[in-house]
């Protein structure tokens, strides 16, 4: 009798359980998406201003040639 009890009990504690830990899994896959939207923006504006401090680097070298 006690074989048959132990399939039911944890199915019965391990099924909310389980249900739980799942909506709490997408919502961080959906905060994980969210996040590397950002950080490919700021990646983008990093590359920017990059370029723009290059270039003004570049200028100030080019003044003490001339």
């Amino acid at each position: 009798m006690e074989l048959v009890l132990v399939p039911i009990a944890v199915a019965l504690i391990g099924g909310p359980v389980m249900w739980f830990l799942s909506r709490f899994d997408k919502r961080n896959t959906k905060q994980h998406g969210e996040s590397v939207k950002i950080l490919t923006e700021v990646r983008d504006d990093m590359k920017i201003v990059r370029r723009r401090l290059d270039k003004h680097i570049d200028w100030h070298a080019h003044q003490f040639e001339e």
